[in-house]
């Protein structure tokens, strides 16, 4: 009994694994790559700008955003939440930077996941710039002719 319950898991084990392999083995075009830097400098500039709505115009209609207090769904909450945020708090120096190793195709060829590093300096209205730092996963769409962040986190 117990050699069928392992020789079910192995088989579980390499049936998840070789369609991840496979995955990797795809390359991303150098002119996605190209893209996606460009939708990350945009990025950047709408959060150091402050300015929750050109943050939301760069996400898809039905966007997810990951956040240490749950989930946000969709490009109007994330404009709501990121418009409350900014009047709360100032931002600046954002900066994101992509890993070159981490482009992946996802499903098919219209989704490409990316992760990196984030560095920002942020200050509560009355108080001191305090120095953040962290990582993040993207996954991007294409949409029309437009790469927009679909998922984050």
């Amino acid at each position: 009994m117990k050699t069928r319950i392992l020789g079910v898991l192995v088989g579980l084990a390499i049936s998840f694994a070789l369609p991840t392999f496979a995955q990797q083995k795809e390359t991303v075009d150098p002119q996605i790559i190209e893209k996606f830097n460009a939708l990350v400098k945009k990025f950047d500039e709408a959060f150091n700008n402050n300015d929750a709505a050109a943050y939301a115009a760069l996400r898809t209609e039905d966007t997810i955003f990951v956040t240490e207090a749950g989930p946000l769904y969709g490009r109007e909450a994330i404009e709501k939440h990121y418009a409350d945020l900014f009047q709360k708090k100032h931002f600046s120096n954002h900066i994101d930077k992509v890993d070159p190793n981490s482009f992946r195709v996802v499903g098919t060829a219209d989704k490409i996941a990316s992760n990196g590093e984030w560095s920002q300096t942020i200050q509560v209205k009355g108080g001191d710039p305090v120095q953040q730092k962290g990582y993040y996963l993207a996954i991007c769409t294409l949409e029309g002719d437009t790469w927009k962040i679909w998922m984050s986190a």
